[in-house]
């Protein structure tokens, strides 16, 4: 979350600002290769998720929100779009805890109703798709 939004106000290299990051934690190598996937798919498919997220969010536009909600909306959405691979249930609640500990007060509780939407209308496109 922190270089998603190290990248949206600063004109900075993804992989540098991840190297830098990566730096001050202790990652596997599979964590950091996970870190490193998803700052670089939610970058890759910015405009898939921004619209997602502007359809979801009934009362903010994404320019209206705080940085750090934006950013943790982006990187879930790219997690519930295109990263099979992780629960959309634990997503949205890895996303709860970081706005939570990154924003204020109501930060969780946005983010989990914008995400909430965003499963729900993912899960109806799924639905009927197998119709």
């Amino acid at each position: 979350m922190q270089v998603m939004f190290e990248l949206e106000h600063h004109d900075a290299d993804p992989e540098a600002a991840l190297v830098y990051h990566l730096g001050e934690i202790e990652l596997t190598p599979a964590q950091a290769g996970f870190a490193r996937r998803l700052i670089q798919g939610t970058i890759d498919h910015r405009e898939v998720i921004d619209r997602e997220i502007s359809e979801a969010s009934t009362h903010w536009r994404l320019d209206q929100m705080a940085g750090v909600e934006r950013s943790v909306l982006r990187l879930a959405t790219y997690e519930l779009l295109f990263s099979p691979d992780v629960p959309p249930k634990a997503a949205i609640n890895e996303s709860i805890e970081l706005a939570k500990t990154f924003g204020g007060d109501e930060s969780g509780r946005f983010v989990n109703g914008v995400l909430g939407r965003i499963m729900a209308t993912q899960s109806e496109a799924a639905a009927g798709e197998g119709a």
